[in-house]
């Protein structure tokens, strides 16, 4: 295979041989991106095809989502589905005129084989070009219309945020939880909104669908009952037989959802899922500079004497035979009443027969005092061959679990996780961003960083630093953070019609611009820069963030009203807009015992609307008020750590006492 990057190279060598491009998008863990690139890239047959016919150009989507979301767009418009590996066949000026995404070499599964394809495109190319260019016209227009967003009113009487609640109950399943049946994917935005729901109006049954879900979640094989950390998505209705990924923005994204629970209910369960998410990624997912790699792939190789022999999850599952030779025959049975395990396996339904005689570890009872066990069986499992790793780390995904990790310090008092948000911080802003020029890059593996950053890097490395000032109380993060808002707003918003473009203008290999506002796997870029906007307001007093973020909600209006539960995390930003401002600021010592425990109760709450400010210093109290006028008089009263609460920017009495201090937040 002759493969060429995404670059004018590529472009110009099919202007040139007069030769469609080939499309192949995927991503490293990707196992029918592995399954494909094995029965048909690694074909000669098939190489000499495409290389006869074609120029191919191989896209990995978690470095370029902006390619992925343009190309994926069009599939699904034609198909009617989309996934990857993704294939698309475009015109040497890049624009698509046939795509889908799996194709098995031969015709089979009532789908087309790719050799048939290659062969009926090349002749298309030869005998119908007008038709094709014809039609990849019209497909850009049509993208181009889909693009454009329209504004509206934003949602007057909270229907919207109603009606996205209503349509959370209507998917959730009662029996087992979790929103959608099989296969059945976690969705921490819905989490996100539902909690946020539930604190504005009492809900208590939003409370209950997210409580429920996490607790079948932690309990089923979707967790690594072992490692700790989630698999990507459950191919069943109980969260049991797992597509055995893991993938980074899960693991932020979840222990995030755990610790709100956690805030909320005071239930030790949610907090101890969440430090096992935080074990897993710490041990496993962490360059030794401080940032954190993106993946672990589904299969692994079942036996090392045969290295290329591989299977889903084999790195994961376990015979009787193994853990009874591990554990001994007492202790194994103890552990398989705990955990599910049957001699001949507990896997029932199998269709393709890799789980055969293996188990798959899920809560079925009592797991106290299993801990020497679960230590020894890690132990063994470390033994085996690793499923393959993604190395690379990327900035969106990093800022999510430096959000995780310092949402982790504030909830659990847990210094280790603020060394580690710290330290993620850290490296994405000494080897990612540019500060002289406001450049943030996406992309850093083995030395090398690269690729401008997209819209959801900036805004969620904005909101990390938020988290991060929030835990730390350093001005530093927060001066990074308004300076990132600054180029969010200079480099992707749509001054005319609101909202923000996900990538930033010039490149003119990206047939068209759009604004991604799906709250998906991952937070849309739009949702968390509209939340992210409305925070600073309020802590720096800029009103042209604020009017940002309105302005991105009056684009989306008419989105949150028809179809809010697609995008749950921008209803999350409507909540915060119509929230009255609320700021806490604590003047006195960082290190006093007065100011620690202000701080703490402040950090085991669930509030969401809520800005913290620590005045430890004239200097610091000097900076603030630049912005926030209202602090300049803010001091410890009587030497004492002093708490002023200020909602709508008027101020309460201030308070001495950490008891008083909880009573004005009631």
């Amino acid at each position: 295979m002759d493969w060429h990057a995404w670059n004018e190279e590529a472009f110009a060598k099919a202007r040139t041989e007069d030769k469609p491009i080939f499309l192949s998008i995927g991503y490293s863990t990707c196992h029918w991106c592995h399954v494909m690139e094995r029965e048909s890239f690694e074909s000669e047959d098939v190489a000499e095809t495409l290389n006869r016919h074609f120029v191919s150009i191989k896209v990995d989507r978690e470095e370029r989502p902006d390619i992925d979301r343009i190309y994926m767009l069009f599939v699904q418009a034609t198909t009617g589905s989309g996934g990857w590996p993704m294939s698309v066949w475009l015109t040497p000026d890049l624009k698509p005129f046939f795509g889908g995404t799996y194709f098995p070499p031969d015709s089979r599964y009532g789908r087309l084989g790719f050799k048939t394809v290659l062969e009926y495109i090349a002749n298309a190319w030869s005998t119908d070009r007008e038709k094709i260019l014809q039609s990849s016209a019209e497909v850009i227009e049509q993208l181009e219309r889909h693009a454009e967003v329209r504004g509206g009113a934003i949602d007057a009487d909270g229907k919207a945020l109603e009606s996205c609640y209503y349509a959370c109950r209507r998917m959730y399943d009662a029996k087992f939880a979790g929103f959608g049946n099989a296969p059945k994917f976690p969705r921490p935005v819905l989490h996100n909104f539902l909690l946020r729901y539930h604190a504005e109006t009492g809900n208590e049954e939003a409370l209950d669908m997210v409580v429920a879900t996490l607790d079948a979640m932690a309990q089923g094989g979707l967790n690594d009952q072992l490692g700790g950390g989630f698999h990507r998505y459950s191919v069943d209705e109980r969260w049991f037989v797992s597509h055995f990924e893991k993938m980074l923005y899960d693991q932020a994204q979840l222990a995030a959802s755990y610790l709100e629970a956690f805030q909320i209910t005071k239930q030790e369960r949610h907090a101890a899922t969440a430090r096992e998410i935080f074990e897993y990624v710490l041990r496993d997912m962490r360059h030794p500079e401080g940032g954190f790699y993106s993946a672990e792939d589904a299969d692994s190789v079942i036996d090392a004497a045969h290295p290329h022999e591989k299977g889903e999850g084999a790195f994961y599952v376990w015979s009787w035979d193994e853990v009874e030779s591990l554990l001994g025959a007492e202790e194994t049975r103890r552990f398989a009443a705990a955990y599910g395990l049957r001699p001949d396996g507990n896997v029932d339904s199998d269709p393709q027969g890799e789980f055969t005689g293996k188990n798959i570890l899920y809560r079925a009872g009592d797991t106290a005092g299993l801990e020497q066990a679960r230590a020894t069986l890690l132990a063994a499992r470390g033994r085996r061959v690793r499923p393959h790793f993604d190395d690379k780390i990327l900035t969106s995904w990093n800022a999510l679990m430096i959000s995780a990790f310092a949402k982790g310090a504030q909830a659990l008092g847990e210094t280790r996780y603020l060394e580690a948000a710290r330290a993620a911080a850290e490296f994405l802003i000494g080897r990612m961003y540019d500060p002289a020029s406001g450049t943030l890059l996406r992309r850093f593996r083995a030395g090398d960083a690269a690729i401008p950053g997209f819209l959801d890097d900036y805004a969620f490395f904005t909101q990390a630093l938020l988290d991060l000032y929030e835990t730390t109380f350093e001005l530093r993060y927060l001066d990074i953070a308004a300076a990132l808002a600054d180029q969010i707003l200079a480099r992707f918003e749509d001054r005319e019609h609101g909202a923000f473009f996900s990538t930033a203008a010039g490149d003119a290999s990206l047939v068209v611009r759009l604004k991604d506002d799906y709250d998906g796997a991952e937070p849309s870029g739009n949702s968390v820069a509209a939340l992210v906007l409305l925070r600073l307001g309020q802590m720096t007093g800029r009103t042209a963030f604020r009017d940002a973020a309105e302005k991105t909600l009056r684009a989306f209006g008419p989105r949150l009203d028809s179809a809010g539960v697609s995008v749950p995390l921008m209803l999350a930003a409507l909540l915060y807009s119509r929230s009255e401002p609320l700021h806490v600021v604590i003047a006195g010592g960082r290190d006093a015992d007065g100011t620690r425990e202000m701080v703490r109760l402040l950090h085991t709450r669930f509030a969401p609307t809520t800005v913290t400010f620590l005045i430890d210093s004239p200097a610091v109290q000097a900076r603030l008020a630049e912005s926030l006028p209202m602090v300049k008089t803010m001091s410890p009263i009587d030497g004492k750590p002093t708490a002023y609460v200020c909602e709508n920017y008027a101020c309460k009495l201030p308070v001495t006492d950490v008891d008083q201090l909880a009573k004005l937040l009631e």
